[in-house]
């Protein structure tokens, strides 16, 4: 009601004859700190009293004693990609678990704003930030006011050795290779993505070392690079099929919604997937085994990157030295690569 005091720490160590601070670590004490503040029957009476009373913890006066904000950022392309926001969903669920707030921002795979939302998210004092940009050259990643705060790549990766949690892309580009290859394919494609990120990179080098290691090396015609959308991903194929010479039999987009893209320049050419044209994604995301014609798709860890992800910044911050994570993909076959087309190759 209008005019109550508000429940306070010291309110309710009066009540129960004890000190503040045993209220105090009982309360706000984190993991088993609790346990250790006083006996179990004094810890309960606390708990009890307190949500007797609707007391409730203040963050901001907890961040004033522990310097700490509780606050995690976590910048990414755009939040409207269901890869991102499977990943940041992950991120807050550990968050949360760690008694934390996590807040997102976009940056657009622009350098410059990038840039700026650093400076936007560290002038909210968080303890840490996971980052999952693309364009990580590394000129955002040496901005003076980032080296004094934890931070952790996630679905994508640095060579300057910056901690990170990612799919491992190099084997999950092998493992479609390895596939179209027992399929009998020979003459193959790739929608590679935008040739400044990892995980298209890594995707496309994975799938290309293996055709290699075959005897069929993928000539540099047949690696178009695109945006991870549909509308990249259609561009893409269309230049891929519509090229002179012999049509590819297969294609590999290195994200499932630029192989949706494809899919559809293979419908703009009467191309029917499965039977004419083998198709193959990255990311198993939900939607592509509902398809008309169920993708074939590498599923990759995306809510544990999240996680993971996380729970390395947590250590970085607790002073821990921590070593990059690679999680493992697996490949998922369906409809859209059909049936062989000749014998098993090498």
């Amino acid at each position: 009601m209008a005019g109550e005091r508000p429940v306070t720490l010291q309110g309710i160590a009066e009540r129960l004859g004890l000190h503040v601070s045993t209220v105090s670590r009982v309360l706000n004490g984190r993991d088993g700190g609790s346990a250790r503040a006083a006996s179990g029957d004094t810890a309960r009476r606390i708990r009890e009293l307190a949500d007797e009373l609707g007391y409730r913890p203040n963050p901001l006066a907890a961040g004033l004693r522990t310097r700490r904000s509780n606050l995690i950022g976590v910048l990414v392309p755009r939040l409207s990609e269901i890869v991102m926001a499977t990943i940041y969903e992950g991120a807050e669920e550990a968050a949360a678990a760690h008694g934390l707030s996590a807040f997102v921002t976009n940056t657009h795979d622009d350098p410059a704003l990038q840039r700026e939302r650093i400076a936007m998210v560290l002038a909210r004092h968080v303890d840490g930030l996971v980052i999952g940009d693309a364009h990580l050259d590394g000129a955002a990643l040496d901005l003076p006011a980032l080296r004094g705060t934890p931070f952790v790549l996630v679905n994508r990766r640095t060579d300057a050795g910056h901690p990170s949690v990612t799919c491992d892309d190099r084997l999950g580009g092998r493992l479609v290779a390895e596939h179209l290859l027992a399929q009998g394919h020979r003459s193959v494609g790739v929608v590679a993505g935008q040739p400044f990120a990892s995980t298209g990179a890594d995707r496309t080098a994975g799938f290309v070392e293996r055709y290699r290691e075959a005897g069929l090396p993928v000539p540099a015609a047949r690696v178009v690079h695109s945006t991870f959308d549909t509308a990249g991903g259609r561009r893409a194929a269309h230049q891929l099929l519509s090229a002179p010479g012999d049509r590819p039999t297969a294609l590999f987009a290195v994200n499932d919604f630029a192989a949706i893209g494809a899919a559809g320049a293979a419908r703009d050419l009467g191309l029917r997937l499965g039977r004419d044209l083998a198709l193959a994604g990255y990311n198993d995301t939900p939607l592509v085994a509902e398809l008309p014609v169920p993708l074939t798709s590498v599923h990759s860890p995306m809510t544990d990157q999240g996680r993971r992800a996380v729970d390395l910044l947590l250590r970085r911050i607790a002073g821990e030295d921590v070593r990059s994570e690679v999680l493992a993909p697996r490949l998922v076959a369906r409809e859209s690569t059909g049936r062989p087309v000749g014998p098993p190759l090498p």
